[in-house]
């Protein structure tokens, strides 16, 4: 008798298409994966000017609604589903920031409906994963979502964002070494679930954006096209392993922590970089590697630069642990205490 019955789904974006002026190609991408010709076009003020008016302008052969909206809140996935409903669109154009992305795949998973990415920056690894992070009163959370049919990356529109956005999600990406650590403890003490291939590409991605950390610098649009395919190829490890686990560990429950204790103090994915390196030190790893790496880029490698104060990182380190009891990480499941957090915080220079 044959007792193996292991199964599993993967969902990759169909169509991915990164460099120099290939906005122009969303018509195309949109006949690719048979999108239909009733869209809604997801976006922003912002980023309406930064890309938006240009894609309505290559989709003169399609109906497309426009659909303007804020944040990823539960709010505004109910107005953007209504107007997508209400229009009738059988696809979606998610065209915007993280926010706007995240709104996107929500919206686009509720109604089963495909969309395309295409980013306006670059902030973090969700322009490309199936997980989305929804905000409220309580800070942000992780959530299911689906990943996009297509992405559309064009280096000259990302690169005309503030470089801030670009080495935040360097270094959310960056912090993908911590999380593995955390991923691959949790599966020798917890017998956790755990994906070979989606370690090794959150990995390789990561090592990636290190290896040329010194080639990523303000105002060249070929630092962009460096870091978009590791951050793309990030975002993918998460579509591999079916959770965000390669991704995220207990550097993101710091950043969470963050978010939800001194709203509006940093980017995730600056959050992300400073807290993966004081985590990567109590796995007894190469912290030291991801601080260079992140002073090589210009994202922040201190609880100042944070716009924290030594008290508030400390208080942030000490309840990480409280934000997703279900994940195991190196912070264990009583967390770190006050003494052991400053010991951490002054060895590797982060306060």
């Amino acid at each position: 008798m044959n007792d193996f019955s292991k199964a599993k789904l993967v969902e990759f974006p169909r169509n991915v298409i990164a460099g120099h002026g290939v906005l122009g190609s969303v018509s195309e991408i949109c006949s690719n994966i048979h999108t239909g010709k009733v869209g809604t076009m997801i976006t922003g003020e912002k980023t309406m000017e930064a890309a938006g008016r240009a894609v309505l302008g290559y989709m003169d052969r399609y109906d497309l609604d426009v659909c303007s909206v804020g944040d990823a809140t539960i709010e505004n996935v109910e107005k953007a589903e209504a107007q997508v409903k209400e229009f009738g669109s059988s696809f979606i154009l998610a065209v915007g920031g993280g926010s706007k992305i995240d709104l996107s795949k929500i919206v686009a998973k509720n109604l089963n409906l495909p969309f395309i990415s295409i980013p306006t920056s670059a902030s973090h690894d969700g322009i490309a994963s199936n997980r989305a992070s929804l905000k409220s009163a309580e800070g942000s959370r992780s959530v299911e979502s689906t990943s996009p049919m297509g992405i559309i990356a064009d280096t000259e529109v990302i690169h005309k964002a503030p470089y801030r956005l670009l080495a935040a999600g360097c270094a959310d990406v960056i912090s993908n070494l911590s999380a593995l650590k955390d991923w691959d403890f949790a599966r020798r003490l917890r017998n956790e679930t755990f994906s070979r291939s989606a370690y090794a590409l959150s990995k390789f991605a990561a090592e990636c954006i290190i290896d040329d950390s010194d080639l990523i610098s303000p105002r060249t649009e070929e630092s962009v096209w460096v870091a978009i395919k590791p951050v793309i190829l990030s975002g993918t490890s998460m579509c591999i392993a079916g959770s965000s686990r390669p991704t995220s560990g207990a550097e993101h429950m710091i950043s969470h922590t963050i978010d939800m204790m001194y709203p509006g103090r940093a980017l995730h994915g600056e959050q992300c970089g400073v807290a993966s390196i004081m985590t990567m030190y109590l796995h007894g790893g190469n912290w030291m590697s991801i601080r260079q790496a992140l002073s090589n880029i210009g994202a922040p490698t201190t609880a100042k630069q944070l716009g924290l104060s030594k008290e508030e990182l400390l208080e942030a380190m000490v309840h990480a642990h409280e934000i997703r009891t279900d994940r195991f990480t190196v912070l264990g499941d009583r967390g770190i205490d006050y003494e052991a957090a400053e010991k951490v915080a002054e060895e590797t220079g982060v306060i």
